[in-house]
Order: C-alpha cells, then sequence, then structure tokens
C-alpha cells in the first residue's frame, strides 16, 4: 500500500520514504516489511529475487552453525529462528506461495575420531550455551538415516534447526513487495545521492535518480563499492565464494534422506540438504577469490568426493545443477544492521552464511530503524559503527 503525503518519516510528497538498495531476501524483506508499516518504498535491482540466495541452501542452523567466539551472534540467529514458523505462515498469506519451509531437523555426523573430538567439542559448547542437541552413536546415526556410510562413528541430533528454499523463498517475497505497494526500479544503484550530509537516494545504471528520504544499503558483498558513500561509512563487507550442486532424487530412490545432514570432512564443511520436491543440494566451499563466480572441476569434485564419503549412495545421482554465488563477509562474520554514520543512510548487510537464517529478524529491525530511528536491543552489537571501515576497490 501507499501511505499519504503525511507518512510516518515526514517525506515530502513525490519522494519515496525509503530506497532499498538491493534486492536479495535482505533487501525485499526490508522493503516488505517497511510497506507494511505505511513507508513509501522502493528497491533498486536489475534483477529483483536473485542474489546469494539464488545458491543457498536455506539451512535454519542456529545450533549446528554455532562457532567459538560467535556467542553474541547465536542470539540473533535464535531469535530470527524462534520467528520463522509464524514469519513463514505471514509471507505465505501474504504472497499466496509456498517457501519450502521445513521442521525436519538436522544431523551433524563424524567420519573419524579427530571429526569425533571436534563434534564433541561442538557438542559441549551448546550445551553450555543452553542449546538442546543430543549425541547419538554411529549406530543411532545411520538408524535414522540409513543411506550414511558405515564409518559414521557419532554425531548429533538436533531437532530444531530446519530448512526453507531460499529461491521459493525470494520468490515470495518478492510478489509480497509487489502486492504491499513497493516501487521496483530494475537497474542498479551506482551512486548515494546526498543532500548535504545527509544520504538523499540513489543515482542507477540508466541515468535515473531516486530520491528518497532513507537509503538502506542491502546489496550483499556489493555493499561496500558504492559510489558516493564517504569511505568511512562504507560497509567493510567483501564477497565470499560459495559453489554448490543440485542434485534429484528419484522416485526409487525416496526417501533418500529425512533430514539435513553435515559433517566436517578433511577440515571443511559439507552439507546434504533434502527438499521436498526431491532436490538435494550438497554445499558449500569457501573461497576468499574476490569476485569470481566461476565453477570449477576441483570445487565439484571436492564436494561430490567429501559427499560420497558421508553418503555413499549420492554419486548414483543425477547432477542438475552446478553453481556459485558470493556471500557478503564481514570482518567478524556478523551482520551490519542500522544507521550508519552518515544521517539518513542504513545498512543491511554482511550476513554471510546466515542471510536466509536472518532475514525474518532482519525485516523486523530494519522496520523499528526505518519507522521509529531506534535500533532494538537484539541488533545493538550489529550495528555498523562497530567498524572501522576501508574502502574495496570494485570489481573489474
Amino acid at each position: 500500500m501507499y501511505a499519504s503525503s503525511t507518512t510516518p518519516s515526514g517525506t515530502p510528497p513525490g519522494i519515496c520514504d525509503v530506497l532499498v538498495v538491493g534486492g536479495g531476501v535482505i533487501g525485499l524483506v526490508t522493503a516488505w516489511r517497511a510497506a507494511q508499516r505505511g513507508l513509501r518504498t522502493a528497491v533498486a535491482d536489475p534483477a529483483p529475487g536473485g542474489g546469494a540466495a539464488q545458491v543457498a541452501a536455506g539451512m535454519l542452523a542456529a545450533v549446528t552453525e554455532l562457532h567459538h567466539g560467535e556467542q553474541t551472534l547465536l542470539a540473533l540467529n535464535l531469535a530470527s529462528a524462534r520467528r520463522y514458523p509464524q514469519f513463514t505462515a505471514e509471507l505465505e498469506e501474504a504472497s499466496g506461495q509456498d517457501t519450502g519451509y521445513r521442521a525436519c531437523g538436522t544431523l551433524a555426523v563424524a567420519l573419524d575420531a579427530d571429526d569425533r573430538e571436534h563434534l564433541r567439542e561442538l557438542h559441549a559448547l551448546q550445551l553450555r550455551s543452553g542449546l538442546e542437541s543430543q549425541w547419538l552413536t554411529g549406530r543411532e546415526c545411520r538408524r535414522l538415516e540409513p543411506m550414511l556410510a558405515p564409518g559414521v562413528s557419532g554425531g548429533l541430533r538436533v531437532d530444531g534447526d530446519h530448512q526453507t528454499d531460499p529461491r521459493r523463498l525470494a520468490r515470495a517475497l518478492l510478489t509480497a513487495c509487489e502486492r504491499a505497494g513497493v516501487v521496483f526500479h530494475r537497474a542498479e544503484a551506482v551512486r548515494l545521492l546526498r543532500d548535504g550530509e545527509r544520504a538523499a537516494g540513489a543515482e542507477l545504471a540508466d541515468g535515473t535518480r531516486v530520491p528518497a528520504g532513507q537509503t538502506v544499503l542491502a546489496a550483499g558483498s556489493r555493499s561496500g563499492i558504492m559510489a558516493g558513500v564517504p569511505e568511512h561509512v562504507l560497509p567493510p563487507v567483501r564477497p565470499v565464494k560459495g559453489q554448490v550442486l543440485r542434485l534429484r532424487v528419484p522416485g526409487s530412490y525416496a526417501p533418500f534422506l529425512s533430514r539435513t545432514v553435515r559433517a566436517v570432512v578433511r577440515g571443511g564443511d559439507v552439507y546434504l540438504v533434502p527438499r521436498s520436491n526431491g532436490e538435494l543440494v550438497v554445499g558449500a566451499t569457501t573461497e576468499e577469490l574476490g569476485w569470481d563466480t566461476t565453477v570449477t572441476a576441483g570445487g565439484v569434485y571436492e564436494l561430490l568426493r567429501d559427499a560420497h564419503e558421508l553418503v555413499p549412495g549420492i554419486t548414483e545421482l543425477p547432477l542438475v545443477e552446478a553453481r556459485a554465488g558470493l556471500r557478503p563477509g564481514s570482518p567478524d562474520n556478523a551482520p551490519l544492521l542500522g544507521p550508519t554514520a552518515l544521517p539518513g543512510l542504513h545498512a543491511a548487510t554482511g550476513h554471510h552464511r546466515n542471510g536466509v537464517l536472518l532475514t525474518p529478524v532482519t525485516g523486523d529491525v530494519m522496520a523499528e530503524v526505518l519507522t521509529c530511528g531506534r535500533l532494538p536491543e537484539e541488533a545493538r552489537p550489529f550495528s555498523p559503527r562497530r567498524f572501522s571501515n576501508a574502502l574495496q576497490e570494485p570489481p573489474a
């Protein structure tokens, strides 16, 4: 819906209240929630609904994704995971589309003694953090998932870590935005507009100028290279390459896996995410290679090799897709949410491997910021102002 000439931000008629730069799931959920609050909202993106979500697996794994030193991020991840069932129901009603959300649980397994020790340490950290996970023997793991390799020596059953389908999620958010009256400018925002010492919208690649009362940088890894943003304000995000595979499970194999299965193999994470439509997602590499999005033979080989050690039957499945995308990484692997040091400019980026998981809470946080000018308590550790920013070079 559109607001009248008197809006929560007091923006003059003819100027949108909010311009969201970037139409991935983070940009779309920000725009949707802003429009629901009565703000005249626009999104600038040449292909809204794309971005990192197109190559994400969609694991909602606040517990099994826990890493040492990330307990502050854990609180935000858990807050978003708790929102997912209600968020999904609301979004599916608003869009009329299924998002592929499944409350199926996750099984993290160990293949050798080193993996087992690593998993034991993770289990101890989870318990110290007040999380629910259950240690299983190798036999108990295979009882849950018969396709697992005989060498699986133990695992963690986490019934609270679920999944959604990021591609369906993005499509549903795009439809919900359109139905809420969000205006889409299908061109890249190339330069921030400023009115004195305040952000004032953006100039697009086609020369269009989109003035706005407030501007949100939600362009993933490209958020840190936008022209016109003062160097000390640019979000310090970088592209982190991830290659991912999609396989198809024929009906004769069903059920192949009943839940997400993940492991550390040769020091690298590998996961298998079964979809209800017969798709099996295998991922993902983590490569610091700048803006490269090439699918490599080595990347595909390593994923299939490690997945085969985990679930030997995977090599009999048809391979239907191999893609590479760029996660927006930050110096502490946590998102940047809320006002920057430049008045009128906000950030919603840097979600790294948790973008899909953090979609619901990001939408709520940014709506509060855009309507009330207040960063909610749960998001204050993730203010963009926690960094001393450095300019990144744009891609060639």
